[in-house]
């Protein structure tokens, strides 16, 4: 008999987060590896009207998003619950951490198993014990990063951890010139130096790499008078940004290009000579592969950033803190003095990042974790595996 699956997952279609991503990317990879399986995805707060029709009778969508918001979590949590209750499938993917007390119940009354996906900080330090638990008593922990998952064993002494890094679709994102109607729209240059974050702007958050850049950027201007530094992305903590450039008298130089659809982002990938974003908070960062598929060199923080960018051999790492060298590495990538020939080839670096988080990778490890699952849990039934493409 197929195996049954449910995947449970903050969103896919409402709103395109990382997390929302990876969960894309997810039940793509869950569908190729496990062509027979019956997958019931579970998602909180996508809209009923944003649901896609099904193009397979073997996958059904659910969702809980038309609920008042205050009344969501517990609608999503019992619906999951009795659907998991009714199905007893063979196995519950989880996408956030903050969903694995349900999943944890399941196990403990229905003998259910259980994973979830770990992303960042929300999975580094826990503080509500059910939340803990949950992680604990998962059989396994997907990190998207070496570092996220050394993050959770530091912080909460775990064992069932693996890795299955984010990845990206790379015949979205290709190598390009700089898009003529982007240079009209934000009045640049062709040969005029631009750096790129791509980012929410969230105010509750204690750390923003936007913040460091806009801290470099006088530095960078006094070596590149016509640096221009580019924001994309939308958040309440745009009003104190906006400030912070007039405070600093950095309007001419740096544009907030607000809220971009995702049809836009190659482009302005494209558009930009350096894509920076040293963060202190990314468990991964999927925008840097998507950069790095778009050939543009990157600028990352030795801590979300050393995954993505393989340790440095695919890109610059560096302190967030340390402002002055923060300036110093972007001034040397945009006059090609850094150290490291493969960020000067686009192409050459597109092909080290498809090699190395390229869809057909991340299918290929996704495979080996569920036979893994399969052979090791004898209640569930050995399901059929495609080869996992080399």
């Amino acid at each position: 008999m197929p195996p049954t699956l449910h995947l449970w997952t903050p969103g896919l279609f409402d709103f395109k987060g990382g997390i929302q991503t990876y969960s894309g990317f997810l039940l793509e990879g869950l569908q190729t590896v496990l062509p027979t399986a019956h997958i019931r995805v579970f998602t909180l707060h996508d809209r009923s009207t944003t649901l896609p029709p099904s193009a397979s009778p073997r996958l059904s969508y659910h969702t809980t998003g038309d609920r008042h918001p205050r009344l969501r979590t517990a609608a999503f949590a019992a619906q999951t619950f009795q659907a998991a209750l009714t199905d007893r499938p063979d196995l519950i993917i989880t996408t956030h951490v903050n969903f694995t007390p349900v999943a944890y119940e399941l196990k403990r009354w229905a003998k259910l198993p259980y994973w979830a996906i770990a992303h960042g900080f929300e999975a580094w330090e826990v503080e509500k014990p059910q939340v803990r638990r949950g992680m604990a008593k998962a059989d396994q922990i997907l990190a998207v990063s070496e570092f996220t998952r050394d993050r959770i064993r530091q912080s909460q002494g775990l064992s069932n951890l693996g890795v299955l890094p984010n990845t990206f679709d790379a015949d979205r994102f290709r190598v390009a010139a700089k898009p003529p109607h982007l240079l009209q729209r934000y009045g640049l240059r062709p040969d005029q130096p631009v750096i790129l974050t791509v980012n929410r702007l969230a105010a509750g958050e204690a750390f923003h790499s936007y913040d460091q850049i806009l801290a470099a950027l006088p530095a960078i201007r006094q070596a590149l008078p016509d640096v221009h530094y580019l924001i994309v992305g939308k958040g309440d903590d745009r009003p104190r940004l906006e400030q912070l450039i007039a405070d600093r008298h950095l309007e001419d130089c740096v544009t907030l290009a607000g809220f971009v659809p995702d049809a836009d982002l190659p482009d302005h990938y494209a558009l930009c000579d350096v894509f920076a974003m040293p963060s202190q908070l990314e468990g991964f960062g999927i925008v840097y592969l998507e950069a790095m598929a778009c050939g543009k060199p990157i600028v990352a923080g030795f801590d979300g950033g050393q995954d993505a960018l393989q340790h440095g051999a695919l890109g610059a790492l560096v302190d967030p803190q340390a402002i002055d060298a923060l300036g110093e590495t972007l001034i040397a990538i945009l006059t090609g003095q850094y150290p490291n020939p493969l960020i000067y080839q686009p192409q050459a670096l597109r092909q080290s990042a498809i090699a190395a988080f390229g869809f057909q990778t991340f299918q290929h490890l996704l495979s080996d974790h569920l036979i893994t699952q399969f052979t090791t849990d004898r209640a569930a039934p050995l399901p059929t595996l495609q080869p996992s493409p080399q």
